[in-house]
């Protein structure tokens, strides 16, 4: 490329000189000279520009025409929905919310049975990670089929209404657990106030004899049972928990069925 240059600069020379040997005019020279330097530029530009496609073609400069090798690296981009984090069951604190279910009789010779429905809630500290204790309550409402007299002139009382409020205390105990679910065992003890007579009248001064419901009073309860947890997440589940209910309202112990329902929250790290 250099030795092309030299020869064209060379035959410009040659040129300018055989128009000085014809005694051409000053602004032929000039111009020739003109054109000379015109061509001369265009040359070294031309040139300069080949030189430079050359270079970006032939891998000159190492540190642009670099092999690299084409290797897959796999980001750690944290995702959105992922999957939940392991139930470990080491919290503090945990409540429960549900509805429950109960029978019960509402009096000491009543032939029937009946159904009450309402609300459980319990809150448990867990001192280790098997056992903890617990403070409940329960609130229970229902109607109740009576003696069949009470359903005559003057009262005609049909299936008044009973409802009860419980505050147990007591302690849960945590068995068997994976990933997936728990099984819990428990017992509450406390007092119970019963209201028999909410739908009771002003004229209905023998109510409890016609009807043969308890009195309003306040009677001990035990609740023994257990309770399934179906995990949802690590602070979240799902609770089943039937209980015996064991009550003294009357003259004598008794025993009915209860079971409850609901959402089970875990907070508090150990």
């Amino acid at each position: 490329m250099l030795e092309e240059m030299r020869r064209q600069m060379l035959r410009l020379k040659t040129m300018g000189w055989k128009t000085a040997g014809w005694k051409t005019t000053g602004a032929r020279v000039i111009g020739t000279r003109a054109v000379a330097g015109v061509m001369a530029i265009g040359l070294l530009t031309s040139a300069a520009a080949r030189v430079e496609a050359q270079a970006s073609t032939s891998g000159t400069p190492a540190t642009t025409q670099t092999p690299t090798t084409q290797t897959t690296t796999r980001t750690t981009t944290p995702s959105k929905i992922g999957p939940s984090a392991p139930v470990t069951y080491a919290n503090h604190y945990e409540f429960y919310g549900g509805l429950n279910f109960m029978n019960f009789q509402g009096g000491q010779s009543l032939p029937t049975r009946m159904n009450m429905g309402g609300g459980e809630f319990l809150g448990t500290y867990w001192v280790t990670s098997h056992l903890g204790p617990g403070v409940e309550y329960r609130g229970e409402a229902g109607t109740t089929p009576v003696f069949p007299q009470a359903g005559q002139f003057p009262y005609n009382i049909a299936r008044p209404l009973v409802y009860m409020n419980m505050i147990l205390f007591g302690a849960q105990y945590r068995g068997p657990k994976n990933q997936y679910v728990a099984l819990n065992y428990h017992a509450y003890a406390g007092p119970s106030h019963g209201t028999f007579d909410a739908t009771r009248t002003a004229n209905q001064p023998q109510f409890f004899a016609i009807t043969g419901l308890y009195t309003n009073r306040n009677a001990p309860v035990i609740a023994l049972g257990g309770s399934l947890d179906f995990n949802r997440s690590k602070n979240l589940a799902i609770r089943l928990s039937p209980d015996l209910i064991l009550e003294h309202f009357g003259t004598e112990t008794r025993e009915f069925f209860a079971i409850s329902g609901g959402v089970v929250y875990r907070f508090g790290k150990k």
